[in-house]
């Protein structure tokens, strides 16, 4: 029996909720096969995200490594509290590689909804209607990772992997 081809993620326009959201599981699972050092999640508060599936957080546990880093933006995290149980797991599991920021105050529809890393990013342009664009281009990639370093340094420290009670 043959080993199926790893599929090449994919590249170009995104319409809509359903190829938006795999275009996310695409890219987590390559994050984990290809051992992307440094990943960032943007969105407002990942609703539409498919975080809480067990595919995801199989690909997130298998890219979870010494070295690794991964950076969440939000304008709050209670709906990934709500509906994405087992991202929430992994986040307690694996607190030593990941950095929640929050920027509460921002509209959100102004808050990127996106996946940033050194080889690849998706960025949706219209979260309602989930349409964007996503690929390896090194131009849009840094246009990315610009915006998301401005919201990063206009952001807080949120989302904690603990609450510590007196």
């Amino acid at each position: 029996m043959e080993t199926p081809e790893p599929q090449a993620l994919p590249a170009g326009r995104i319409e809509g909720r359903t190829e938006f959201q795999q275009s996310v599981r695409d890219a987590l699972a390559c994050a984990a096969r290809e051992g992307w050092r440094e990943l960032i999640l943007s969105d407002a508060d990942f609703a539409d995200w498919p975080l809480g599936e067990r595919a995801v957080a199989e690909s997130l546990q298998a890219w979870s490594a010494t070295g690794r880093h991964v950076t969440l933006l939000a304008r709050r995290y209670d709906e990934v509290i709500r509906q994405h149980a087992r991202f929430v797991t992994w986040r307690k599991t694996w607190s030593h590689i990941i950095e929640c920021r929050a920027c509460s105050a921002a509209d959100p529809l102004e808050i990127p909804s996106a996946i940033w890393s050194p080889a690849w990013a998706l960025q949706r342009l219209d979260p309602v209607r989930c349409t964007g664009f996503c690929g390896p281009e090194p131009e849009r990639r840094l246009q990315l990772r610009e915006s998301l370093a401005e919201w990063l340094g206009r952001s807080a420290p949120a989302f904690p992997a603990s609450t510590l009670g007196l």
